[in-house]
């Protein structure tokens, strides 16, 4: 989402750094130039405008202008004050009994699924949730949040769908509560196309009867501008206790997550990226600020992995590499494995300087869609053929290509180079340069389907195994 920003600064950065001797003139058209970018990012600008200040006054003390490397410190004040801007340390909920959760915000924002995915969460962690449906607007918000309840094996209260009272909704939401046992109750409210009187009482008065622990606005990064307004209008409203950000995987510049903690004085809790109901992360101000500088996140990486890989499987399909053992089912476990750590340009995105390696890989390298082409061909082999590949000869190739939708091209080139992996796998070394040397439908990080030529295969594996623990890879 980020990364229009993070360019524009890594730009200016490296003029700063390029500079022989920086003064207060050089020093002011670098940030003058940071801050264009920040508001051009949907930075509110009086937020950019502040930000910069403090960044610049803290840059041009002499003790900064006469040392070693001026433009290295500079970045650090940046980095320091942006970590700052976006709350400092991580904000946890505030889940003391009676743990109550109002969700708020406009619609399109992802109130209902964030409210899901908030349940999953706490579920996860030990607690025991309830949702709570509280929209009587919406068509078939009521249907989404008990559909997404089941998914995540949560109960919701449905209310009747002639009911027009959100305060009795809620009244009677405690009540059936009581024989739940649960211990954190989440409320999916009503949202608007905009703020309007209306939203604002009917929000109050629920507010009032209910004294929630936390309130929770949830907010579309992509709302630009607007976000500072928006923000503003539900704290004032219901003195909002949090805002959980949506939709970071998208292309919006960012801007929201800088200026509504500075704007409102409230944390980002959470951010969603993705719609699957387990992609939802706490947010911290420390990891994000170095995504914005485009240093990574490695260790949001290795908690979303080790989050959605069984240790256990990966283990076994490495040692089964080992032996030499490795069949097409295995590696049909290894897909599976990888598209449930979501799309692989998110999590990638997390690695340090991947922005601009991203740029040099051939289009569609990333394209989870080439995964399930590649599945599909597996899929289409019997059992058998899985077991011993050895056997899928001419007319067996034929069978698969058409009962896949692929061509015989890419059949041929999936069985050649899976042929070529099992015989690297009892020399990792060999193995590696293999992995490096993979081109057209396979590449990336050994596994076929998943790139194309210059996909970088060795340097995604090395990743993988440094992810899987213990210098093993999990994949």
């Amino acid at each position: 989402m980020f990364s229009t920003l993070a360019d524009s600064l890594d730009k200016s950065f490296r003029d700063l750094r390029g500079v022989g001797r920086l003064s207060e003139k050089n020093i002011t058209d670098a940030l003058r130039q940071i801050r264009i970018a920040l508001v051009e990012a949907d930075v509110e600008f009086n937020v950019a405008k502040n930000f910069i200040e403090r960044v610049k006054d803290k840059s041009i003390g002499e003790d900064v202008l006469k040392s070693i490397k001026p433009g290295e410190q500079i970045i650090k004040f940046f980095q320091d004050e942006l970590t700052e801007l976006l709350g400092g340390d991580q904000a946890p909920l505030d889940l003391n009994p009676p743990a109550r959760v109002l969700i708020c915000g406009l619609n399109g924002a992802g109130k209902t699924t964030t409210s899901a995915k908030l349940a999953l969460r706490l579920k996860k962690e030990g607690r025991r949730p309830l949702l709570i449906a509280c929209d009587l607007y919406r068509p078939a918000a009521i249907e989404q949040l008990a559909t997404l309840g089941k998914q995540a094996g949560v109960p919701v209260y449905t209310p009747d769908a002639s009911e027009t009272d959100v305060v009795k909704v809620a009244k009677d939401a405690l009540a059936w509560a009581e024989n739940q046992n649960g211990t954190v109750l989440i409320f999916d409210t009503a949202g608007r196309q905009e703020i309007d009187d209306k939203l604002i009482l009917e929000l109050k008065r629920l507010h009032e009867f209910l004294k929630p622990k936390e309130t929770l606005l949830v907010a579309d990064a992509a709302t630009g501008q607007q976000a500072v307004s928006v923000a503003t209008h539900f704290d004032d409203a219901v003195g909002i206790t949090g805002i959980i950000l949506t939709k970071l995987d998208g292309d919006a510049r960012g801007g929201a997550a800088l200026s509504m903690r500075e704007v409102t004085g409230k944390p980002i809790k959470f951010a969603g990226e993705g719609e699957k109901l387990d992609q939802l992360y706490e947010f911290h101000p420390n990891r994000m600020a170095d995504r914005i500088l485009g240093k990574g996140d490695i260790v949001g990486m290795v908690e979303q992995v080790a989050d959605k890989v069984n240790e256990a499987d990966a283990m076994r399909s490495m040692k089964r590499m080992q032996q030499g053992k490795f069949d097409f089912t295995d590696f049909l476990d290894q897909m599976k494995m990888i598209q449930n750590l979501g799309p692989l340009d998110g999590l990638l995105g997390l690695l340090p300087g991947f922005n601009k390696l991203k740029k040099q890989l051939p289009t569609g390298a990333l394209d989870n869609k080439r995964l399930k082409r590649t599945e599909a061909i597996v899929l289409s082999m019997t059992l058998e053929e899985r077991r011993r590949p050895e056997i899928i000869k001419g007319s067996r190739r034929q069978r698969i290509a058409a009962g896949s939708g692929s061509s015989l091209q890419d059949v041929n080139q999936l069985i050649k180079q899976f042929s070529e992996m099992r015989k690297m796998m009892k020399s990792p070394g060999k193995m590696r340069n293999m992995m490096k040397q993979m081109g057209g439908p396979g590449g990336m990080g050994g596994f076929p389907g998943m790139g194309g030529p210059g996909a970088g295969g060795g340097d995604l594996n090395d990743i993988l195994k440094k992810l899987g623990g213990g210098g093993k890879s999990p994949f």
